[in-house]
């Protein structure tokens, strides 16, 4: 009887791991097409990235989308991978994505590193039972 409640933890996990390696892959291949699918469609996401990119709004999933196919033009990533702490999880429908970023501007070759959140919200309606990017910030590292 005590097993009856592993299941849904193992499911959450896993499509939070799907979710992840999407964030990654996103990152790795400088594609924002990767990001999209995970903006939330019905509300703003809330972005704030320190110098050199220097931005903080809230957008739509479009806006957001742009924004991170200009700032992939701009900027290449050499190295980006998930903090080793595990992320924080509240209540078992939010976590926070932890990871470092390490990237250099493609104009002058100057790198970077910043430790970016990703907070991600579980969606019940959605039937794949998908997470939801709903606000990046990002520090100097």
């Amino acid at each position: 009887m005590a097993h009856v409640g592993v299941f849904p933890v193992l499911l959450t996990l896993a499509l939070f791991s799907q979710t992840t390696k999407r964030i990654e892959r996103a990152f790795f291949q400088n594609d924002a097409g990767f990001l999209y699918g995970l903006f939330p469609s019905s509300q703003h996401l809330t972005v704030s990235l320190p110098e050199p990119i220097s931005f903080a709004d809230h957008l739509s999933s479009e806006q957001a989308h742009f924004l991170f196919r200009k700032i992939y033009s701009a900027y290449a990533t050499f190295e980006f991978y998930t903090d080793s702490e595990l992320p924080f999880i509240a209540g078992g429908k939010n976590f926070i994505f932890k990871s470092r970023w390490s990237f250099k501007n493609k104009k002058d070759n100057n790198q970077h590193v910043f430790q970016v959140f990703f907070y991600l919200v579980h969606e019940k309606d959605n039937a794949a039972g998908q997470w939801r990017i709903t606000e990046i910030k990002a520090e100097k590292f």
